[in-house]
């Protein structure tokens, strides 16, 4: 009966992750225009910074600058690109924060609705629709930009690569959503949110290569920030030694489990905290 019962309430708890992930993906697609338009606009810096980086190689494509050549810093920015898509939360923390401060993160308090959890999934069925939408558009790019390439990579290259992709979602879900959650504490945290937005471009890699600022910044190999971004790139490129791997691995993995830890106890400690205002 024990085991019936544990049966039927994973086959419920699946049920509702489907049903959270399916509303949002339609929520999603309700105005199809904007989304595929605002996806779409996201490629036009490809071109910015394709002249950018060739005017800091002054053309010359043999020119070593830290350890790049102008076709490896171009592929480096691309496979950025793609990892930041994965990685990046446009929105969360603000939302959550404002639905603390307006009092609609009671409807999580009063429903057997886990709150991380229904925004978990909706950032997966954001993505969803993202990269259905925005796969073709990185095709195309990834193959004009070929030959920047090395080509590609061993399979157990290939598969820290995925995996570290797949982990940046989860840390920059993580990172995000703790942020939102300080707001129990601090109803305003726009400008924290700022500052955050602003350290993650420079640490994550996202404007530079971290080779470029561990000489000034070694602290930075130290932070979750590089996960966002670097690692996933530094593997494909094979910057990252194979043997380092399953290490670097676990490390972000490890990241990951402290950013949930942390997020569970700031929630919990903050419920106990809360007061609600707001219609």
């Amino acid at each position: 009966m024990n085991a019936e019962a544990s049966g039927s309430a994973f086959r419920a708890m699946l049920r509702l992750k489907w049903l959270i992930l399916r509303t949002s993906m339609e929520e999603r697609l309700a105005y199809r225009g904007d989304f595929v338009f605002s996806t779409l606009i996201r490629f036009l810096p490809v071109v910015t910074q394709v002249f950018l980086w060739k005017a800091i190689f002054s053309n010359d494509e043999e020119k070593l600058i830290r350890g790049f050549r102008f076709g490896e810093m171009i592929a480096y920015y691309l496979l950025v690109m793609l990892a930041r898509a994965f990685s990046s939360m446009p929105g969360l923390a603000n939302g959550i924060a404002t639905s603390i401060a307006d009092g609609s993160v009671r409807k999580y308090l009063i429903q057997p609705v886990d709150m991380l959890d229904h925004l978990f999934w909706h950032r997966v069925a954001h993505k969803l629709v993202y990269y259905a939408v925005a796969t073709g558009p990185f095709a195309l790019v990834f193959w004009l930009c070929r030959g920047y390439f090395p080509g590609w990579p061993d399979v157990p290259i290939l598969c820290c690569f995925i995996a570290s992709l797949l982990m940046s979602f989860g840390i920059g879900f993580l990172i995000e959503a703790w942020l939102g959650l300080i707001a129990f504490w601090f109803v305003e945290v726009s400008s924290l949110i700022f500052i955050y937005m602003m350290l993650s471009y420079f640490l994550s890699g996202h404007m530079i290569p971290l080779e470029y600022l561990s000489e000034w910044l070694p602290f930075v190999e130290y932070l979750p920030f590089r996960y966002l971004a670097y690692t996933p790139a530094a593997i494909f490129l094979g910057r990252i030694p194979q043997s380092a791997l399953a290490t670097e691995i676990s490390m972000q993995f490890c990241w990951i489990v402290g950013l949930f830890i942390l997020n569970r106890v700031t929630f919990s400690r903050g419920v106990r905290r809360y007061s609600s205002y707001g219609g």
